[in-house]
């Protein structure tokens, strides 16, 4: 009786976004990926993401560790992703320092 070799992709998709989503679980990739590098295990992953399954994690450890040059580059742009949305939302969003105060005064009032 013999094992049939087979090949899987990683369980990841993308999302609309564009972020990599694991398994059919809305978990990002850069979690799983942060979380396996501050030293959690996949078991504790699944835990702490209880939608995912140990399979998927540990599909995409794998993933990560024979590719680590092309996780890690997409790693680094989603963070210049994100970095580039928050400088345009404080670009666009008004200073709601008077606002604060009026609804602080309010509040101190009642």
């Amino acid at each position: 009786m013999g094992i049939t070799l087979i090949t899987e992709a990683p369980p990841l998709r993308q999302d609309t976004a564009g972020g990599l989503r694991v398994g059919s679980s809305r978990v990002l990739l850069e979690v799983v990926i942060h979380a396996f590098e501050d030293g959690a295990t996949p078991e504790i992953i699944v835990q702490r993401y209880p939608s995912m399954t140990l399979a998927d994690v540990y599909g995409v450890i794998a993933f990560y560790l024979r590719h680590p040059d092309t996780v890690k580059a997409y790693l680094v742009e989603r963070e210049q992703q994100a970095d580039s949305l928050q400088d345009e939302i404080e670009t666009h969003q008004k200073d709601l320092s008077a606002l604060r105060a009026r609804l602080q005064s309010h509040r101190t009032a009642q």
